[in-house]
């Protein structure tokens, strides 16, 4: 962890990060359902790119958190909370706050009353079909969009996504539902998604924006050949879709638990993709 923490603090720039994100809330673009979301602000002045986060299937909270939170949002007590976001979520909001995009993760579960996500192999639990990565979560990212459009320290024009697993598949369904239209996000950035019939609303991606998959080539959930396979047809198909698959490493390979990271590949991929990620964006946003 010690390797890890040393790592961080050489990538990030000389400025130092925000304070604690701030809690707001807003509306996902079904209009009916009204999210929390966990926003990392950059210490210098505004305004900003944006980046929105989307959590897998596990939540956004920690899973050392034994607290019996369920629900979270505007008005309800609950120990789920900014404080207690996963280490991931909190080490990639401060990631991007100090290289100055605003950064808004989106908690599309417990705004639901399911805080704390779903295990592993459980995509045909029923219980997860009103939170679902196909035609569920594409609203909530879409209402994150506006929300931050409606904020006047948010360049509105310049917003990103970045997902991991369930929300990587969500982010790639965003994109696909968004298409060619050029109004929507600039570009997303998928960790790991799954990309097969059940995880994607459409076999290829016909978009404007570009893309940048990062696959773990030893992944034990999600199969990093059928991504290859999608964005192969995708970009025949003429949209600018780029893929890294990193040798050794697993699902996850960005978790920054000593665990995790004691796997060399994930270590590896881990070193890579912080310097690539920001790269990718400020390239896009330009």
């Amino acid at each position: 962890m010690r390797l890890f923490i040393g790592l961080i603090a050489s990538l990030l720039p000389v400025a130092a990060v925000s304070a604690a994100p701030q809690t707001v809330y807003f509306r996902s673009a079904d209009d009916r359902t009204a999210l929390v979301g966990y926003l990392f602000q950059p210490t210098t002045p505004g305004p900003w790119p944006a980046v929105v986060m989307l959590h897998g299937r596990g939540g956004p909270y920690s899973s050392n958190d034994s607290s019996d939170c369920t629900s979270v949002g505007a008005g309800i007590a609950s120990p789920c909370s900014a404080a207690t976001l996963s280490r991931r979520h909190r080490m990639w909001g401060e990631y991007w706050s100090a290289h100055g995009y605003v950064a808004l993760l989106p908690d599309s579960f417990g705004s639901r009353g399911k805080a704390h996500g779903f295990g592993r192999y459980t995509h045909d639990d029923p219980d997860r079909a009103d939170v679902n990565e196909l035609t569920v979560r594409p609203l909530d990212a879409e209402g994150a969009l506006a929300y931050l459009r409606g904020r006047g320290d948010v360049i509105g024009s310049r917003a990103f996504l970045q997902g991991w697993s369930n929300g990587g598949s969500t982010a790639l369904n965003v994109m696909i539902r968004q298409g060619d239209k050029t109004a929507g996000y600039r570009g997303a950035l998928a960790f790991y998604p799954g990309c097969g019939r059940k995880a994607l609303v459409a076999p290829i991606i016909s978009s404007a924006a570009p893309i940048a998959m990062f696959l773990g080539a030893d992944d034990e959930e999600v199969s990093p050949q059928t991504c290859q396979q999608f964005a192969d047809r995708s970009r025949q198909a003429g949209s600018p879709i780029d893929v890294t698959v990193y040798r050794g490493a697993t699902h996850g390979f960005d978790e920054p638990s000593s665990r995790r990271q004691s796997t060399p590949g994930n270590q590896a991929a881990m070193n890579d993709v912080l310097v690539k990620a920001v790269a990718t964006l400020d390239r896009w946003k330009n």
